[in-house]
């Protein structure tokens, strides 16, 4: 399946949405929104800042992980990577979100 954006309703009846690689692999998630339109302008957000480097904060988690979020020019978080392994694992994920990010479809999934 290609890479696509999933918004969809989580529990606490926020709207949410993920990128999700080719490999069914969740790359970036968002914040809460309370709104499903709030969620769509994250995703247009991300497909406008995600391309860019200098929009990444690479970071470790309170467990010693490296993990990484995607921030707007504002300085505000776009979404946030799952930890990884290593630093490299980390890389590979930013680089995922930088070729999928501009360009995935989005999809409403079911709460």
């Amino acid at each position: 399946m290609a890479e696509r954006y999933e918004i969809f309703l989580g529990s606490n009846r926020q709207y949410y949405f993920r990128l999700v690689a080719p490999n069914n692999e969740i790359v970036l998630q968002s914040e809460g929104y309370t709104s499903y339109q709030s969620a769509e302008n994250g995703v247009h957000s991300c497909r406008l800042h995600s391309p860019y480097d200098n929009n990444y904060r690479r970071l470790i988690s309170s467990a010693s992980h490296p993990y990484f979020t995607l921030v707007a020019s504002n300085g505000k978080t776009i979404g946030v990577s799952e930890t990884y392994s290593s630093n490299q694992a980390r890389e590979n994920g930013i680089s995922s979100v930088k070729r999928y990010g501009p360009r995935a479809n989005v999809i409403r999934k079911a709460s």
